[in-house]
């Protein structure tokens, strides 16, 4: 290909990749800057009526989703319409998550505290009472997004890592929203510098909070719902060296609609002559208290964090899950490897190290 073809590819390609940020970005702006205007009753339907569209557009995310569900609860929940609907349910809870973290930005402090009731709150204060901060962790699970808006209306200093989106101007804008309901962000790159923040962050006793389900590319390889996974070292590293107390912390939809904030009781970090080893047993022990919440409210994960690595090959996991429907006269392109979709709008705002 000619040279000034590629380049004017590559321009094309610039072009195209700014203006999906600048859509992106006037398209949050418009819309939190509509919602004091929209009965929430009505924001809610139309969440659901997009969540719905999305489902049957988005196909690639919704058969990646059933592709984990399948490789890691396949045994126990075997009913394929059972396994779709779980699937449905996670992602319409994703929907609303977006919903309620736009909405608090209106919100006045005795709303925010109204709308997340919090259980284990002691533990949270005997740990800050340490005066060696607090590292949250924590899954996509639930109202995520809302533990922060949460625990900085209450009084509490709170940080967050996050996996900035590349568009420097569209990661300014949410840190600024995030900011103006109380949470500082912590950019997780550069490496070094998070790591500086997040130390900084410790040390004037704040709360920083770690997403740490994402196990794709971790340096720790851990068991996660009977699979082999590579998980992220971070937070084990951090309570090792810093003294940090770790708290799980779950925002969860309950049955009537209302969401509570679960603290639970600090988990102790392995203390181990090796610090390897130490963080290999720390970590596998923050894995199966986030294991255990994924069990426990499987239909608000959003099962997308899960490696492809030790696991049946694609066209197998087709062929099962095909077989368990009774058959289909859809044909799905199985014999062609697998690719990792790309940058999803779930991805712009991980909270994740």
């Amino acid at each position: 290909m000619p040279l000034r073809r590629k380049k004017k590819r590559s321009r094309l390609a610039q072009f195209s990749y700014a203006l999906r940020y600048r859509v992106g970005e006037y398209a949050v702006r418009g819309f939190i800057a509509a919602l004091p205007l929209i009965p929430y009753g009505l924001l809610l339907r139309f969440t659901n009526l997009l969540a719905w569209v999305a489902f049957g557009f988005l196909r690639t995310y919704r058969t990646r989703m059933e592709e984990n569900l399948v490789a890691a609860l396949g045994q126990e929940i075997r009913a394929p319409n059972e396994r779709k609907a779980l699937v449905w349910r996670a992602w319409k809870n994703f929907a609303r998550g977006v919903l309620d973290t736009t909405a608090v930005m209106h919100f006045s402090r005795e709303e925010i505290l109204a709308t997340v009731a919090v259980e284990g709150e002691k533990h949270l204060e005997r740990a800050l009472g340490k005066g060696r901060g607090v590292l949250a962790l924590s899954a996509h699970l639930g109202s995520f997004t809302m533990i922060g808006a949460r625990l900085a209306a209450g009084g509490y200093p709170f940080s967050v890592v996050v996996k900035h989106p590349k568009d420097r101007r569209f990661a300014q804008l949410i840190d600024e929203y995030r900011a103006q309901i109380g949470i500082r962000t912590i950019s997780a790159k550069p490496r070094r510098e998070a790591v500086r923040g997040i130390l900084k962050a410790l040390r004037e006793n704040r709360i920083v909070m770690m997403i740490a389900d994402e196990f794709k590319s971790g340096d720790v390889m851990v068991d996660f719902l009977g699979l082999r996974a590579p998980a992220p070292r971070g937070p084990a590293t951090l309570a090792l060296r810093t003294g940090a107390m770790t708290l799980p912390m779950f925002a969860t939809r309950q049955a009537d609609d209302s969401v509570v904030l679960t603290i639970g009781e600090a988990i102790e970090p392995v203390q181990l002559p090796d610090l390897e080893a130490s963080v290999t047993a720390t970590t596998a022990l923050y894995t199966a208290c986030l294991e255990a919440a994924v069990r426990r409210y499987p239909d608000q994960w959003n099962w997308l964090g899960l490696p492809r690595e030790d696991r049946i090959s694609r066209h197998e996991l087709w062929r099962r899950i095909r077989a368990q429907r009774g058959g289909g006269k859809r044909r799905h392109r199985a014999t062609t490897q697998a690719k990792s979709p790309g940058e999803s709008p779930a991805d712009h705002n991980k909270e994740v190290f």
